[in-house]
């Protein structure tokens, strides 16, 4: 079969791709920038990469008529806009009205448990999107999930923030929120069987895990897995407000997601039972079991997907990549440095590996400080870190920066600033003819930017000249000297 994907580099989408094409099928793959696209993708026969954004239909022609089946995965977490209602309905109608244009039979749609009179404000946009994609001309499948488990996704990273760094928890009363966590996994297994099957066309079902637990059961099953004792107490006393502080402070979360999610919180989830797992085959892991199979993938450095790479981590590229991608050279402050190269593919490792737990090769406290100011100011900080130690592909996030350009080959990575700065900020490392070439670019905005980069410009000197020596060095293993040594005996 022919399956469109939207959201294709979303938490789901990039999970859901490789079962589709393990299942023999061709996958087309909808993205508002195809500098996002997954490289791993580009070589293959059958998966095709079609830019489109569903807020402007005049882009939607790029879509092939020929679809059997089509994935809506689109969703938003983000508060930053008052119309947001507005624009979830406007996307699924511009995709219902396209779609209808096409040959497809069964459109598949993730959404949230809406069983609750009272809902928030997401759950209820994504309620009203269901009732925007019926149609007469193709099957409607709707799997609505509870809490999803899996390395990478913002409710697990959240958990684990928590129960790692608070041995002790005041807590606020939402803790005592009921819920059916369900493992990433399951939710592939469904999203995948439904692929032309009858029996779920034009039904909706709720999914979920085989456990009716709390959020704070779920932080104290978490620290058994992890071999922690953790003692929590909830209050009544915190607002809103402050419980999204306090998710924010604590957590690797934006302030803005933690705003979300404590109001998404704070409404029971629980399913409605069905014949669907017996449907589709899928039997539910216990939360446990989930969370313990997360980290196994997390010591393989095999996460998949992760909410801190979407772009509602940080909110300020909003998907377009493509227009950062050219440095600008007028009206900027540049601190270019050069230096000449041993080892080329060692500096390279280098630069892949920068950020997260390796830290920035020289005056990481620094880089640590500012990151510490940023989130003072409700800015990312460092909280993001990087999902894989080695990869980078563009639109990953890397500590405060989100990575545009990165080609090993054409040995080029360029990187943008989201902490907040009264301008706009790029640090590029290119290697060319046997030279690492560091360049950081800033684009003052107002006199304020300019005082603030003539304030940190005594740091550069020794923090920008520091890390390209530190990349440019060559480093002898141990094991090497080891052999060395002996045979100098």
């Amino acid at each position: 079969m022919t399956i469109l994907v939207t959201g294709a580099t979303g938490y789901i989408g990039k999970r859901l791709i490789p079962i589709l094409l393990d299942k023999g099928h061709t996958v087309i793959c909808v993205v508002r920038d195809r500098l996002r696209a997954d490289k791993k993708f580009a070589n293959e026969d059958n998966v095709y990469v079609i830019e489109a954004d569903f807020l402007k239909p005049i882009t939607l022609s790029n879509i092939p008529k020929r679809i059997d089946v089509a994935y809506y995965l689109m969703h938003s977490m983000s508060n930053t806009s008052k119309d947001f209602a507005a624009l979830e309905k406007q996307c699924a109608q511009n995709f219902k009205d396209y779609l209808e244009t096409t040959e497809v039979k069964q459109v598949i749609y993730l959404s949230g448990i809406t069983n609750e009179d009272k809902l928030s404000k997401h759950l209820n946009s994504r309620k009203q999107v269901e009732f925007i994609l019926k149609s007469d001309n193709y099957a409607l499948s709707v799997f609505k999930a509870g809490i999803i488990v899996g390395s990478g996704s913002s409710s697990f990273e959240i958990v684990r923030d928590l129960v790692e760094k608070l041995p002790f928890m005041i807590a606020p009363k939402w803790l005592n929120t009921k819920t059916q966590p369900l493992a990433v996994r399951d939710v592939l297994s469904f999203l995948s069987k439904a692929v032309g099957n009858e029996k779920v066309f034009n039904k909706s079902f709720d999914v979920f895990g085989p456990e009716i637990i709390t959020y704070k059961d779920m932080l104290l099953q978490f620290a058994e897995v992890r071999g922690l004792k953790r003692k929590i107490v909830t209050v009544p006393v915190m607002t809103p407000k402050l419980s999204s502080y306090w998710l924010y402070f604590v957590t690797s979360t934006s302030y803005k997601l933690a705003s979300t999610l404590v109001d998404s919180m704070g409404v029971q989830i629980i399913g409605k039972p069905s014949k669907i797992n017996e449907i589709l085959n899928v039997k539910p892991i216990p939360y446990k079991e989930a969370v313990a199979l997360a980290f196994e993938k997390i010591e393989q450095n095999s996460i998949v997907s992760s909410w801190k790479d979407s772009m509602i981590s940080s909110g300020r590229l909003q998907n377009r990549l493509h227009q950062y991608i050219n440095v600008p050279q007028f009206g900027c402050f540049t601190d270019h440095r050069e230096r000449f190269i041993n080892d080329t593919e060692q500096t390279l490792d280098k630069i892949w590996s920068i950020g997260g737990k390796n830290g920035w090769y020289y005056g990481t406290f620094l880089w640590r400080i500012r990151g510490y100011i940023d989130k003072l100011f409700g800015g990312i900080g460092l909280r993001r870190g990087r999902t894989h130690p080695t990869h980078l592909a563009a639109g990953d996030a890397l500590d405060f920066w989100r990575v545009i350009y990165a080609d090993k080959n054409k040995q080029k990575l360029l990187l943008f600033a989201e902490m907040r700065l009264p301008g706009e900020a790029w640090l590029e490392f290119k290697i060319e003819d046997n030279k690492l070439k560091q360049t950081a670019t800033f684009r003052p905005r107002g006199l304020w930017g300019r005082l603030y980069w003539y304030t940190v410009l005594p740091f550069h000197g020794f923090i920008f000249s520091g890390m390209i020596n530190k990349l440019v060095k060559v480093e002898i293993p141990k094991t090497s000297l080891t052999t060395e040594n002996m045979s100098n005996l």
